[in-house]
């Protein structure tokens, strides 16, 4: 009898740890957009120009196929694709305007760290741009919760 209730007590304390535990790994929650209809990933981890010019673009026109309120795009960038998120970036001001139209940016923090310990500086990207501990693991999250992801 006295071993059912140790057992019972591991197994209530073990539920009640999962309940409080976060589903993975420091994920961003997803966007407030209740009335999207449509949820889009763009995935960008190269660095180079014409493909960042690309996943602008793509972002670009979906802003003009549907109405801002009905469709959420978010950009997830890692590896060589934060460029596109660094301070000093060519393409700030576009990055900056498709933000305040409602697209959200992530930078994956894996791939800054990286750049801190190789450099020994850790680079500053744009103060709008989301932080997110592991970009491919923002992209796994978004497309199990309705995200259809997109790579340009």
């Amino acid at each position: 009898m006295r071993r059912a209730q140790i057992l019972s007590a591991l197994m209530l304390a073990l539920l009640a740890w999962a309940a409080l535990a976060p589903a993975s790994a420091q994920q961003v929650p997803l966007q407030d957009k209740p009335f999207a209809e449509h949820r889009v990933v763009l995935q960008l981890s190269d660095g180079d120009a014409k493909k960042q010019a690309l996943v602008l673009s793509v972002a670009n026109n979906l802003l003009k196929a549907y109405d801002p309120d009905k469709i959420a795009i978010e950009v997830v960038a890692f590896g060589p694709g934060i460029d596109l998120l660094l301070s000093g970036s060519e393409r700030r001001k576009q990055v900056e305007s498709l933000i305040a139209q409602g697209v959200r940016f992530d930078i994956c923090l894996n791939t800054v760290d990286a750049i801190e310990r190789e450099t020994g500086k850790r680079p500053e990207f744009i103060a709008a741009a989301t932080p997110v501990q592991v970009g491919v693991a923002q992209i796994l999250f978004l497309a199990e919760n309705g995200y259809t992801l997109v790579r340009p």
